[in-house]
Parts: C-alpha cells; structure tokens; sequence
C-alpha cells in the first residue's frame, strides 16, 4: 500500500518502519564506499513518501510538520544520509505549498509531477566564494537575460541528492542588477551536470556534490521567485528531527551492548554498574529534553497563525542549535558506554558520530541563533 492510502499518522508511521529497515543494513555499505543509496529513494518512491507533503489540492496529503518530523526521525534511525537528504525535498515541499511563493501555475505542474512520479526537488544555493547563504553572500552564479529567457551560468557546492534530483531551485544573481532570483532548473536541461566532488567523512551517502551549470537557457517563468530578506521557516525543523533519530539510533547501541555484555569480572551485566546506569540515563534525559523542545515547537507552528509564527524564528533556531549539540553529546556517550568496540567500522556508532557532528554545519548556525536569542531577549525586557 501507499502511504497516502493510510488514514492515520499511526498507520502511516508503522508502514514506513516496515519500508525503511533495510535502510539500515545498506548504510554501512553506502557509507564505506560513498555511494547514493538509490535504492532507499526508489523504496520511498514506492510507497509516495515523497508526496506527502504536497497540499491536498494538488493531490498529496498535506500533512503537519509535527507528521513529517515524526517520520523524519523513523527514517533517520535507520540511516541518516538519506534522512537528511529526502528531508530538503519533503521541507521545501511543504514550505512551497503552504506560502504560495511561486505562481499557482508553476507549482501546480510541478506538485502533479511529485505526485505522479515522485520528482525530487532540492535549493542549490551554496558556492565556493559565499559559504552558506544564510551569512548573506551575494551568489556568483550569474543569470542574464536573453531574449524570452534566461542564460545561467555558475557552479553550486553541497547540492544534496544531487544524483538524483529532478529539479534544482538555483539562486543566482540577476546580470545588471543587485537582485538576486530564485530559478526552477529541469535536470535534463542542456549545460546540466553534476560534479561528483562529495569526500566529506560524515552523511558520505548525501551525494551532496557541486552542481555545474554551464550557459543554461531556461524560460522566462522558471524565475519563480526574487530573493528577499527570510522569515520564520518552521520546515527547516526537519534537520534537528534527523540528528534526534541518529541519536536515538545511538542510544539504542548502546542500550542493547550494556544490556547484553557481561565481562567475567562482574556478576550479571555491565548495565547494572553504576558508571554506566548513569552514562544511560543521561543520555534518555538529553533525548526527552530534545523530543519535547522539537515536537512542541512544531505543534506551536501548526497551531499557529501566520502573525505567531513569524515570531518564532529565534525559537525555531534554538530547537535546531540545542537538539544537535545533544544529539552530538549523547552519541559521545553511547560510544562511552560501549568503549573501544565503538571505533570498529563493523560498529554503526562510527557511522552515527561522523553523521551527527554534521548537523553542526547545518543552518542555521549555531553563533547567528545565539545572536537572535540574545536580540528577544533585549526585546522583551521588562
């Protein structure tokens, strides 16, 4: 069955668990060898998860933020390149859907492409010079008018999914001018291509490699948007559920070696030592802490009108900056509970301390949200 054909979050979330265990068991070999796990996007496909967040009207179900993190963090816990990759396309879909940014036409045609055939779509926006665009950097990444059309030209770094995107929302800098334009960019256009440049020890199957756009001619309306200055983004959220799931993944690691190893210098199991009781419950104590600040958040946001929710972007920043930074100290101390045996490449605790510490590098930056706390907070003195 598809997803869409579910009437419940609690159906829907157990027919994704089923579908994404052997995510898995293909991690590690996507991981050792820096491979796209296309077969986990083909399997997602399969079951219309891609839709899912496209408006009811144009044929998807809509659903709430608080569903997408939910099965964002499932699928995160099975493997978290491929959480953090579907979850761009699943966040950028419901933000599109839900702010009607790009004319209703454009979108409408590109959501029944979502639908139909499960086209994913990615922003392409990094560059070499600019860093993440959240600091501001005018793109290189040029666009210049040519009769009824555009010409582009640029190259574009941490594109993920890039081996499989169908569509690329690439920022570019209007030639003449001091804007900056948003453009849908069909993959088979002529002067596509993909720089396969990914080397990165953490997320190695995010395929998040350069994208190379050489003298690209596109239509007029596929500049669908002009860049301007960002408001709230409740859809980002879904970067703090994947780490929350790797952490989650972690725990259950070491859970089950402390629960199962019993060296012959103690009587029972090493979870029953108090050094490691309390390593345990520490980390249970950072993952409520961060499961009650990331799913409250996004129940506020769904509840919320659109005047509360341009309120909350410090609050949206905060839940990403604090359930990272202990997402990233609870795999340290699953790796502490399990030891020496957490450094074999046959242990996934390698695998899920390299991917969390990428969340770190993720926007938004953990030094700008404590700079917009810092702001309320003079704000709102009394």
């Amino acid at each position: 069955m598809k997803l869409t054909d579910y009437k419940t979050i609690e159906e829907r979330k157990k027919a994704l668990e089923d579908k994404v265990h052997i995510f898995f068991e293909r991690a590690k070999e996507h991981d050792e060898e820096a491979t796209f796990p296309f077969d986990n996007f083909n399997d997602l496909k399969e079951i219309d998860y891609p839709a899912l967040t496209v408006p009811q009207k144009y044929g998807g179900l809509g659903i709430s933020l608080y569903e997408l993190l939910t099965y964002q963090e499932t699928i995160a816990k099975a493997d978290g390149s491929t959480a953090l990759s579907i979850g761009w396309h699943m966040g950028l879909n419901k933000h599109l859907g839900e702010n009607g940014s790009w004319d209703e036409e454009k979108y409408a045609a590109f959501a029944r492409n979502v639908v139909e055939t499960g086209a994913l779509l990615n922003n392409a926006a990094s560059e070499p010079a600019t860093g993440s665009p959240t600091r501001g950097g005018k793109p290189e990444t040029v666009a210049k008018k040519e009769g009824s059309g555009w010409v582009i030209n640029g190259r574009k770094t941490f594109t993920t999914m890039a081996p499989i995107l169908d569509y690329f929302v690439v920022s570019a800098s209007i030639d003449g001018t001091e804007n900056v334009g948003n453009f849908l960019i069909k993959r088979e256009r002529n002067g596509v291509s993909v720089d396969e440049t990914w080397d990165s020890i953490a997320m190695r199957g995010s395929g998040s490699h350069d994208l190379v756009l050489e003298n690209v001619h596109v239509d007029d309306d596929d500049l669908v948007e002009y860049a301007g200055s960002k408001g709230a983004a409740g859809w980002l959220l879904h970067i703090p559920a994947c780490y929350l799931g790797i952490a989650r993944a972690a725990q259950s690691v070491a859970v089950h070696f402390a629960a199962t190893y019993s060296p012959n210098s103690i009587k029972g199991t090493i979870s029953e030592l108090p050094n490691v009781k309390q390593k345990l419950g520490e980390m249970e104590l950072l993952l409520m802490e961060s499961e009650h600040f990331l799913y409250g958040t996004a129940q506020k946001w769904d509840e919320g009108d659109e005047e509360t929710r341009q309120t909350m972007k410090p609050e949206l920043g905060a839940v990403k900056l604090s359930v990272v930074n202990k997402a990233v100290e609870v795999v340290d101390l699953a790796m502490r509970v399990a030891g020496a045996r957490s450094l074999s490449k046959q242990n996934p605790l390698q695998r899920y301390y390299r991917d969390v510490r990428a969340g770190l590098h993720n926007p938004p930056m953990d030094d700008m949200t404590v700079m917009q706390l810092a702001d309320k907070s003079v704000a709102e003195r009394d």
